[in-house]
C-alpha cells in the first residue's frame, strides 16, 4: 500500500481512533509542523491509554497501520449518517431467549364507578382509570376533556415551562374522531379519547421534534414514531410535545428550565422533564418519557409522578431520537401504577423498525397470587415503613445482595461511546451552543478505544448474569441504589411517591422504586400497585394556585 502523509488535522483523528486523550496528543504534536507525518514518538506518547509497552520495531509497524486506518476513517466519514441509522448489532439483556413469537398477554382495566367531579380541577387530576370510565359512560366527551387539558397547558406552562409545542389542531381532530367512534359503539379501550403528552424526542409529522436543543429547534420529520402510532390505534389524543433537557440531559432546554409543580423554584429534573411535570400538574392524562440513565426515574422522583421504565427492548424506539442504542428505553409517566400498566399494555411489543424490540407477554391484572410472590430488600435495617407495608400485603420478604456499583459505574464508557457516535456529526462541525455538558462528553467518547468499549460490554454480560442469580431468589425487589446498574442490565423499574411519615401540606413526598425480572412487568406492577393503593401518596396534588403566584 502507498505510504500516506496525513495532515495535522488528520493526526488528531488517527490518535482519537487509537484512544489517545486530547491532552496527551497535543503534547505529542505541539512541536510538529503542519502536514508532518505520524512518528514513532507520537505512538510512544500514546501508549499509556492502552496499557501497553511497545518495542521500537512494533511502533514502527504501528505507524504504517495507523496511516492505513486513517484512510479508511476518511472514507467512512464521507457517508451521511442521520441519527436514525443504528449500528449493525443489537443488544438484548437476556441472550436470544426473547426473540421469536411469544403471546402478547391480556390487559384489562378496572371498571370503577365514577361520577364526574363538579370541579374541573378535580377532573384534571383524575387517573386514566377514572377518566376512561367517564368517557366510556359518556359523562364527558373526549373533546371536552381535550379542551380542558389544552386550557391547563396554556395556563400553567408559563410557570412550568413544560411544553415545547401544543398540538392543538391534531388533538381536537383526534378527539372528535374518538367521540364519533364511541358514539357509534366502537369503544377501543381505556385510552380511547384520553389526552396525552409526548416527550419531544418522539417524532410526529407536521410538528417540530426539537430534542430540546437549540441547534434542532426547527427540526421536523415525516416519520411518525412507533409509540405514537400505537397510542393512536388505542384511540389516545396527543395534546402536546413536552420538554426534555437538551439531547435528553437534565431539565434545561432551549426555552429555559422546566419546573417542579410542587416547588416552582426547583427544576423538574430530567430528562423527561416536561412529561413528569405535566402529569404531576394535571395538564395531561398521561405522558410518554424515555430513559437512558435515570430520565424517567429521576423526574418522577422530583415531581411526585408514577413512572415505568420497562425492560430494555419492550417498547419500540422507532422514530425517536437515539442517544444510546443499547440503553434507550421508552415508558409511561402517569398518576398511578394501574395507569402505567394500561399505557404499557398499549405500547409494548416487537417492531421490525427497532431490531431490539421484542414480544413478551404482559398480563394485567397479573395472573399470580400476591402471596406467592417473593420481594427482595437490600438492607439489614428492619424498621422500614416500606417493608411493613409489604408484610401486610402478604408477600414473602427475602434479603438479597446486588452486584457492586463500582463495576456498574465503570461501564459509563458504553454510554460515552454510543452517544458520541450518535452525535458525531455535530461534534465534528463544532456545534456546542445550547447542548448542556454534552459537547465534552461527546469529545471524550471519541477517545475510548474499541477494545475498552467491548471490554465494558463483556463486564456488562457478567453483571447481567449476576442479576439473573439474584432473581432466582426473588420475583422483584424494593429500593436499592441500582439506577446505574439496572439501566445497563436492562431490568424494569417502577417509581412512585412514598414517604414513611406524614408530610406537611405542599411537600412532594420522596420516591420508592421496585425493580423486577427481565420481562417481569406483570408481577412487578402488581406489587407496586398494591403498595400504592395501600399507602395513597399518589393521590396528593400540588397547589396550583400557589404555583401561579410564584
Amino acid at each position: 500500500m502507498r505510504a500516506l502523509k496525513p495532515t495535522r488535522r488528520e493526526l488528531f483523528a488517527v490518535m482519537a481512533g487509537c484512544g489517545v486523550s486530547s491532552t496527551v496528543f497535543q503534547r505529542a504534536v505541539v512541536a510538529q509542523a503542519k502536514d508532518e507525518p505520524i512518528t514513532e514518538e507520537m505512538v510512544k506518547q500514546a501508549e499509556w491509554i492502552s496499557g501497553l509497552k511497545l518495542k521500537p520495531e512494533d511502533r514502527k509497524r504501528l505507524v504504517r497501520s495507523l496511516q492505513g486506518l486513517q484512510a479508511g476513517y476518511a472514507e467512512l466519514r464521507k457517508v451521511p449518517l442521520p441519527n436514525s441509522v443504528p449500528p449493525a448489532f443489537t443488544f438484548t439483556p437476556a441472550g436470544q431467549a426473547p426473540f421469536g413469537k411469544h403471546p402478547r398477554g391480556t390487559v384489562t382495566a378496572s371498571t370503577p364507578e365514577v361520577k364526574k367531579p363538579a370541579s374541573e380541577e378535580d377532573l384534571a387530576f383524575l387517573p386514566v382509570t377514572a377518566l376512561a370510565a367517564l368517557v366510556r359512560t359518556k359523562q364527558i366527551t373526549s373533546t371536552e376533556l381535550t379542551k380542558l387539558y389544552l386550557a391547563r397547558l396554556k395556563k400553567y406552562d408559563p410557570a412550568l415551562k413544560c411544553v415545547v409545542t401544543l398540538t392543538e389542531e391534531l388533538a381536537l381532530k383526534q378527539a372528535a374522531t374518538a367521540d364519533q367512534e364511541i358514539a357509534a359503539g366502537k369503544y377501543l379501550g381505556p385510552l380511547h379519547g384520553i389526552p396525552w403528552g409526548a416527550k419531544d424526542l418522539i417524532a410526529y409529522p407536521g410538528y417540530k421534534t426539537t430534542w430540546g436543543a437549540k441547534p434542532f429547534q426547527d427540526q421536523q420529520f415525516d416519520t411518525k414514531a412507533a409509540v405514537a402510532v400505537k397510542l393512536e390505534e388505542a384511540g389516545a389524543v396527543m395534546v402536546a410535545k413536552l420538554t426534555l433537557g437538551a439531547l435528553a440531559m437534565g431539565d434545561q432546554w432551549f426555552g429555559g428550565m422546566t419546573r417542579n409543580p410542587w416547588n416552582a423554584k426547583q427544576g423538574s429534573s430530567g430528562s423527561s422533564a416536561g412529561s413528569a411535570s405535566a402529569v404531576s400538574a394535571g395538564l395531561v392524562g398521561f405522558a410518554i418519557g424515555s430513559e437512558t440513565l435515570g430520565s424517567i426515574v429521576s423526574p418522577c422522583t422530583r415531581c411526585g409522578s408514577t413512572g415505568l421504565r420497562p425492560t430494555f427492548g419492550r417498547v419500540s424506539r422507532a422514530g425517536c431520537m437515539t442517544l444510546c442504542w443499547t440503553m434507550d428505553k421508552l415508558g409511561p409517566i402517569t398518576r398511578s401504577v394501574e395507569d402505567a400498566a394500561l399505557v404499557f399494555g398499549a405500547i409494548h411489543g416487537a417492531d421490525p423498525a427497532d431490531a431490539a424490540s421484542v414480544d413478551q407477554p404482559f398480563d394485567w391484572p397479573a395472573k399470580r397470587e400476591m402471596k406467592s410472590l417473593k420481594v427482595g430488600y437490600v438492607t439489614k435495617e428492619k424498621k422500614r415503613p416500606d417493608l411493613d407495608v409489604l408484610k401486610k400485603l402478604g408477600v414473602e420478604l427475602v434479603e438479597i445482595k446486588l452486584p457492586t456499583d463500582e463495576r456498574a459505574n465503570s461501564l459509563m464508557s458504553i454510554l460515552d461511546v454510543e452517544c458520541a457516535t450518535a452525535f458525531d456529526d455535530i461534534t465534528r462541525q463544532g456545534i456546542t451552543e445550547g447542548l448542556n455538558t454534552w459537547p465534552n462528553i461527546f469529545r471524550a467518547g471519541q477517545f475510548v478505544p474499541a477494545v475498552e468499549y467491548l471490554r465494558a460490554n463483556r463486564v456488562r454480560t457478567l453483571l447481567i448474569q449476576e442479576m439473573a442469580k439474584v432473581f432466582e431468589k426473588v420475583d422483584l425487589y424494593v429500593g436499592g441504589d441500582d439506577l446505574v446498574l439496572t439501566n445497563y442490565t436492562g431490568h424494569p423499574t417502577v417509581v412512585m411517591p412514598f414517604a414513611g411519615n406524614k408530610l406537611a401540606g405542599g411537600q412532594s413526598p420522596p420516591a420508592i422504586t421496585f425493580t423486577g425480572k427481565l420481562y417481569g412487568e406483570s408481577e412487578l406492577m402488581a406489587v407496586a400497585n398494591a403498595f400504592q393503593i395501600a399507602t395513597g401518596f399518589h393521590l396528593r396534588k400540588p397547589n396550583m394556585s400557589k404555583l401561579l403566584e410564584s
